[in-house]
């Protein structure tokens, strides 16, 4: 139970974030009604920045308000994950040509660094420690595009890749196809080549999608 919260986002925020992580993870199933008066009780808050949350996640499509009837998750659709990877993919290949010339030998080195740890912890199998390393890769190559602009749209897709995925049962033999997208992408990196580059990306980005379809049916088939 939620008892307090931090003072580095409005009460509202907080909440919205909450529910948010919830329809993102398949928490509360397409359709299904978030009941306001349970989540009251259960984070020991008013009704009024839950209403407030509830009008932020409708601006960002994850629930329906209904009148007289109230709000309901909308989540992931098969299609939203498709619209997703369609922009994330154009964007990364802009990302990843501009990149190429400009990238820094210091931030290779970091490349290099968190591949090492992707290896290592493959081999632990250790999901998450991997996907936050996977996030850290994109963040360095983003940073040396030197657009700020484009990192940060970049970034506004993180949340809601990296909390979908988070509900995948990885095997071993993903884990390691995951690594060796990683291991090209390094590799044209190293060596400027930006067709090698481009290439590279939108492999990772089409496997990327079809893992995140994977979450979605593992979702579905569990609820």
């Amino acid at each position: 139970m939620y008892s307090k919260f931090s003072n580095s986002f409005s009460l509202t925020d907080e909440i919205a974030n909450i529910i948010r992580e919830r329809i993102l993870k398949g928490e509360y199933a397409i359709g299904e009604k978030i009941k306001e008066n349970q989540i009251a009780t259960e984070l020991r808050v008013s009704r009024t920045p839950i209403r407030e949350a509830f009008k932020i996640l409708e601006e960002e499509h994850l629930i329906d308000y209904i009148p007289n009837r109230g709000c309901f998750a909308r989540g992931f659709t098969p299609d939203d994950i498709d619209d997703i990877y369609a922009v994330r993919g154009a964007l990364e290949r802009i990302a990843m040509g501009r990149a190429i010339g400009k990238i820094k030998v210091e931030d290779i080195e970091k490349l290099e660094d968190k591949y090492d740890l992707m290896e290592f912890y493959t081999k632990k199998n250790d999901v998450l420690k991997i996907l936050e390393i996977d996030t850290d890769f994109h963040d360095i190559i983003y940073s040396s595009t030197g657009s700020r602009f484009l990192a940060q749209v970049l970034k506004s897709y993180k949340e809601y890749i990296v909390k979908t995925r988070q509900s995948i049962r990885y095997n071993q033999a993903q884990l390691e196809a995951m690594m060796k997208e990683h291991k090209d992408l390094l590799d044209a990196i190293r060596k400027g080549d930006v067709g090698e580059a481009i290439k590279a990306i939108d492999c990772h980005i089409e496997n990327s999608k079809l893992r995140a379809h994977a979450v979605y049916l593992d979702t579905m088939a569990n609820k």
